[in-house]
């Protein structure tokens, strides 16, 4: 990892740095010079040094004075992969991306890279990207133009929704878009008439927005990477930020030379573990016992913030109900872990706040994911460690725009903004949109099924391969349009390849064909539409903080490919709602204004507070980065001053409120114009005859109401004496609507200047009555090898109707599967690729650095079966696939686990796909997908997927 400068001085060195470093900046870059100045956590600068020298080879970049004369452009963009929100300064001459520059300016990123944010600008010129539109016949794929690609590919969609209805089609998203794209397909695909769509934050974060919502009122991220400096101590568990967010850790290693303390949880001895002051190795799939273990000693030793307990939270007594069953022999016998190893970890957490807990997909991707993320939500309450500086619940999001695809795009049981689907929130969005209510209700099959969540992207291929009569829609699927999504990202691929061939049609739109053009098996009836690259389009993008970036187009579209929301304006126009779609929108050469679009999010998401954030708000931060304090992220000067970088949402009301962002949820020593917030009244005013409303005294500084409230609505206003507060053309607007729906945003201006927050006062949820366990229990992995816990901690009953299909639970444990497959497997990520792999893979300058797909082998287990580092062996799952990887043989895992990432792609069961992809468009490196053999298992609240537990055995090959 690059050492940028002290955090709290980087403001002052900006100029200093970029002056005395702009020389070195402006010559070309051999590979070797890149390695060393991405310098990023894996200690590829250090790597880099020993690599042979004909490995080594003379970049192809020009320089300023290569063409003098000639007009060099500096271009603020954003780098396209996690979800830290790094900036990256592109020099465009001549229209070509010659060099990238380091952003000292950025407060986030501080001119640091890892090695794919160092490396994006091969993904705007790549060589192996789509370059035209492409067909396949007789098993080969054939160019074509886009006017016969737009022909061929509606007319087929549009007979299938003419003989099978809307819903026989499903549209796959992308976390990959801009937030503008990402609502604009929400949008499209309401107007095809279906909730079958879906993107990526299904299957990596689903669990934690449903848990954490339901906890707290809001899906998201609490604080910021940058608070982290305030912490005094962080729990990772389940987070790998070295390898996943590298530049996030730079925050935390500048808490941890302040004198934070640092405990990592992870079966695996991670190189985020190798900072940790307190490593604990836990068996996978027991995450609750071991937060529950946390507990118990916190509460036996009287180190709850009382006081806080009692005044924001619900239901915390239940809590304490199922931690006094978690004894210190039986978190140990579960967990695997020592009883002084769990003390130690409370009395860190306790004893050194606050106190932050980080966790990513080792958390989520589970089968009680939504119950390991409100265990953990529950932990901070109890601490007192949510809605203060150096606390918070901080989920590391994965793709660069997974939380903005989140918040406004294609989720299978939301509008944009968390609406729902009720009746009241499509009569919303067709305000919004200028379209008529009941002519949306005619676009869908019935307004049952308009109301009705759509299948989920984990498991799209069981809505193709389920008898119908089991199917909760008209007709199974028939269609797939992959819109920016990796297959191989996804379990169960096997029964994936069989829906791919059983369908009548399989389209794939992206800057790269991904394994989907590979794996499929098919001879005819795939097409693969070239889409641009976010360098090559324009838009804003959320962090995983919620900041919100914009970025400017870098260059224009390369080859023959055509931005996301062209395309789907192309689509719509085959389609025959074009007009509808781009009511609100200009629209230039048949490319919708991405600027219209944001205007129009701005105009609909009252809910998460989108509505504050405009265009021109978001560029003014993006040229004024460098007054932005790179602690608390707020400006201290300049045309910026108040606000925070990216007005992390919720910003509220209109953009003329000039309202500056919200920098820490649910913090009570801001008032709310200033970015404060209580807990979000969601669930009514009282359950079980307890009330659910903030008790007296906890309100954001400021508040005119120093009592808990419900949320805001007309009525509530005028009993208040407020209504007339709002002008004439806003009561006119608001007449009849809350804060959520009144598309004026006056009842908001009015209630803030009050000092109060729009969407009530409540107390935080321990007890969650409408979740499969309002207190999570623990329940064991469906493939478990511990089958003498099963009597005592049992998994769910099947259900038989859920998102649209049937979801096993309880009869896919009642197989033993651990004699014949005796060893626990689970995944996770490298720092040199990303997602399903195919950009990185694809990008020579970081598959270089990691070659081979492989599988982590403890030395004891390696030695029974044979095994030996760079030696292929064969790892079969109950699944019956088979993968062919590499060994490593490492102390990293324990004996009995195993250990593969997930970002390979290109092989299917130990042949490579080469001669299947498009010529000259197959990923460098190519290997076996993890999720080949990965086996069965749906969260009971979200349907993601289970990646971290399963069972498997290794022989030689």
């Amino acid at each position: 990892m690059s050492r940028s400068p002290h955090p709290r001085s980087t403001q002052g060195l900006s100029g200093f740095l970029r002056k005395s470093l702009a020389g070195v900046m402006q010559q070309t870059m051999d590979r070797r010079g890149y390695l060393v100045r991405a310098g990023v956590a894996l200690g590829a600068g250090v790597a880099a040094r020993h690599l042979h020298v004909d490995l080594i080879g003379p970049a192809a970049a020009a320089t300023d004075d290569a063409r003098p004369g000639t007009p060099v452009e500096r271009k603020h963009t954003i780098c396209s992969h996690c979800s830290v929100g790094c900036s990256v300064d592109a020099i465009v001459q001549d229209g070509v991306w010659v060099r990238q520059d380091t952003a000292f300016d950025s407060p986030i990123n501080m001119g640091a890279h890892c090695a794919k944010g160092a490396s994006v600008r091969e993904h705007g010129h790549g060589e192996h990207r789509l370059r035209y539109p492409m067909k396949l016949v007789g098993g080969r794929y054939q160019r074509i133009g886009w006017d016969q690609a737009i022909e061929e590919v509606g007319s087929r969609l549009l007979r299938i929704r003419e003989a099978s209805g809307p819903d026989a089609v499903y549209w796959i998203g992308s976390s990959k878009h801009n937030n503008e794209q990402a609502y604009l397909l929400r949008k499209f695909v309401s107007m095809w008439g279906t909730n079958n769509t879906d993107h990526q934050a299904r299957i990596c974060h689903s669990t934690t927005v449903a848990g954490v919502a339901q906890t707290y009122g809001y899906g998201a991220m609490t604080n910021s990477f940058n608070d982290l400096h305030h912490t005094k101590a962080v729990l990772f568990i389940g987070s790998n930020p070295s390898e996943a967010h590298p530049i996030s850790m730079l925050h935390f290693l500048h808490a941890k030379e302040l004198g934070a303390k640092m405990i990592v949880v992870d079966p695996r001895f991670t190189r985020t573990a190798r900072f940790a002051h307190h490593y604990v190795r836990i068996r996978p799939g027991t995450d609750i016992p071991f937060i529950w273990g946390l507990l118990w000693h916190i509460f036996q030793n009287g180190w709850e913030d009382k006081d806080y307990i009692a005044r924001r939270t619900y239901g915390m007594d239940e809590v304490r109900k199922e931690v006094a069953k978690w004894t210190p022999e039986k978190v140990s016998d579960v967990t695997g872990v020592p009883e002084a190893s769990v003390r130690l970890a409370a009395e860190m957490l306790a004893k050194n706040r606050p106190s932050s807990v980080v966790w990513c997909m080792g958390i989520t991707q589970h089968h009680v994911g939504s119950a390991n993320v409100r265990a953990l939500s529950i932990l901070q309450l109890a601490l007192g460690n949510i809605g203060v500086a150096g606390g918070g619940a901080n989920i590391y999001r994965g793709h660069d725009n997974v939380q903005g695809a989140t918040d406004v795009g294609p989720n299978p049981d939301s509008l944009p903004g968390y609406y729902g689907l009720s009746e009241g929130a499509w009569r919303h969005y067709a305000a919004v949109w200028g379209v008529d209510y009941e002519w949306l209700v005619s676009r869908y099959a019935s307004k049952a099924l308009m109301e009705k969540p759509g299948m989920t992207v984990s498991r799209w291929f069981d809505g193709v391969l389920e008898q119908g009569r089991y199917v909760d829609q008209p007709r199974p699927l028939e269609a797939v349009v992959f819109w920016g999504h990796a297959p191989n990202s996804q379990t169960r691929l096997p029964d994936m390849k069989a829906a791919m061939q059983k369908l009548d049609l399989l389209v794939v739109i992206d800057p790269y064909p991904t394994m989907t053009a590979a794996m499929h098996g098919r001879t005819e009836g795939v097409y693969l539409l070239p889409a641009c690259t976010q360098f090559e389009t324009q838009g804003s993008v959320t962090a995983s903080n919620r900041s919100i970036q914009w970025r400017e187009r870098v260059i224009q579209p390369i080859f023959e490919s055509k931005t996301d929301h062209e395309i789907m304006y192309l689509f719509a126009k085959k389609f025959g709602y074009a007009n509808e779609l781009c009511k609100h929108i200009k629209v230039v050469d048949d490319e919708p204004v991405v600027e219209d679009i944001l205007r129009e999010i701005n105009r609909a998401c009252w809910t998460i507070g989108y509505t504050g954030c405009s265009p021109e708000r978001l560029k003014l931060h993006m040229r004024h980065k460098r007054d932005f304090d790179p602690t608390t992220l707020r400006a201290e000067s300049g045309p910026c001053k108040g606000d925070y970088y990216g007005l992390p949402w919720p910003c509220w009301g209109t953009p003329e409120m000039r309202h500056p962002g919200t920098p820490i949820l649910y913090d009570l020593s801001k008032p709310v114009a200033e970015g404060g917030l209580p807990f979000r009244a969601n669930w009514g005013v009282e359950h079980d005859g307890r009330s659910l409303l903030a008790a007296d005294g906890s309100a954001p500084q400021g508040s005119e109401i120093d009592t808990g409230y419900p949320e805001f609505d007309h009525v509530f206003l005028k009993k208040l004496g407020w209504w007339n507060e709002l002008t004439p053309e806003e009561q006119a607007q608001a007449e009849g609507k809350n804060w959520k729906t009144d598309l004026s945003g006056g009842i908001i201006r009015v209630v803030v200047r009050h000092g109060c927050a729009p969407y009530g006062n409540a107390r935080a949820r321990c007890h969650v009555w409408n979740f499969p366990d309002p207190v999570p229990v623990h329940r064991e992995p469906l493939l478990t090898p511990r089958r003498d816990l099963l009597a005592q901690y049992p998994t769910y009953d099947d259900r038989a109707r859920f998102w649209r299909l049937p979801t096993l639970y309880r009869s896919v444990q009642a197989v033993d599967f651990s004699k014949d497959y005796p060893l626990i497997m689970t995944s996770g990520r490298l720092v040199e690729y990303e997602g399903g792999g195919d950009e990185t893979r694809s990008n020579p300058w970081l598959a270089e650095l990691q070659q081979a797909m492989f599988v982590e082998i403890n030395p004891l287990d390696a030695a029974r079966l044979g095994a030996r580092t760079r030696q292929y062996v064969w790892v079969e799952t109950p699944s019956g696939a088979r993968l062919k990887v590499m060994a490593l043989v490492t102390q990293r895992v324990p004996q009995g686990i195993v250990w593969m990432p997930y970002h390979f792609g290109g092989w299917w069961m130990g042949e490579d796909l080469l001669e299947h992809y498009p010529e000259g468009a197959a990923p460098i490196v190519r290997g076996e997908a993890c999720n080949t053999g990965w086996t069965y298992g749906y969260d009971a609240v979200t349907m993601m997927q289970e990646t971290k537990v399963s069972l498997c055995r290794i022989v030689a090959a």
